[in-house]
């Protein structure tokens, strides 16, 4: 089964002055990335067979406010963990899968350090919980596989009134980043456009999709744009074909 990645991280440098989780550093000194990394573990579970499983686990003991860049995502404190991706070839079996986790750390004298850490992730250990949007939970009769026209914008439209098929997305979703997961069948010569519903903006051009599973992530400005509520612009995200055929039998993100 062949899989593609659309990722686009949006690095973010300021911390969010309202999260509850920051450590009191007021009466710690200043420290040096060398001590920040002393001071810090990322580490991966293990499978049975001794191989990397997919669950990291990221702690730091320095007196800083850390951020944690885990896959995209944005983890604020001193302790995070993320249930990881891992990507298989077209026989089904897993492959090595490499990420960076990245810490920022904000010192009390304002100065801010950051340090990478390389892992790799090798079989599912902890399996990821998905989250469908389409079929809808309890709609699974209604909400069969369709197959989009091209150059038909309301087919892949995200919009409970607007759109053909698909349903509204959560501000949750929007916002929390999710990727989406297109599992597709009887793909042929597809061509996509990633765009929202007021063909204002295009997030991702001539996107390649395959029989299998492809994914598409939601960035800062899909969300701001696309999203009904928290200040978004209600402009739905919708997925367009130039050209093709392909059926698409389900939306879901995991985690």
């Amino acid at each position: 089964m062949k899989k593609i990645l659309f990722l686009l991280v949006a690095a973010i440098c300021t911390f969010a002055a309202c999260d509850p989780v920051h450590e009191d550093v007021s009466n710690a000194g200043h420290i040096t990335l060398d001590e920040l990394i002393a001071k810090t573990t990322v580490s991966v579970d293990k499978a049975e067979n001794g191989n990397n499983g997919n669950v990291v686990t990221c702690k730091t003991s320095a007196p800083v406010n850390a951020k944690w860049s885990i896959d995209g995502k944005e983890f604020v404190g001193n302790y995070a963990w993320k249930k990881m991706k891992v990507k298989w070839d077209e026989n089904g079996d897993y492959i090595k899968t490499p990420y960076t986790i990245v810490l920022t750390a904000l010192c009390p004298d304002g100065t801010q350090l950051k340090a990478e850490f390389p892992i790799e992730c090798d079989e599912i250990t902890n399996p990821l919980t998905k989250y469908y949007i389409y079929p809808r939970p309890g709609f699974e009769e209604e909400d069969k596989p369709f197959q989009p026209g091209a150059w038909d914008a309301a087919a892949m439209r995200f919009s409970s009134s607007e759109g053909a098929h698909l349903p509204t997305i959560s501000d949750d979703v929007y916002f929390g980043l999710k990727t989406l997961i297109l599992d597709i069948s009887d793909a042929e010569n597809c061509d996509l456009k990633v765009m929202n519903g007021w063909w204002s903006n295009t997030y991702y051009d001539h996107v390649k999709l395959v029989s299998g599973l492809n994914e598409i992530q939601i960035t800062e400005t899909m969300a701001k744009e696309c999203a009904k509520g928290n200040g978004g612009e209600g402009r739905d995200l919708d997925l367009m074909l130039y050209s093709g055929t392909m059926t698409l039998n389900a939306v879901y993100y995991e985690e």
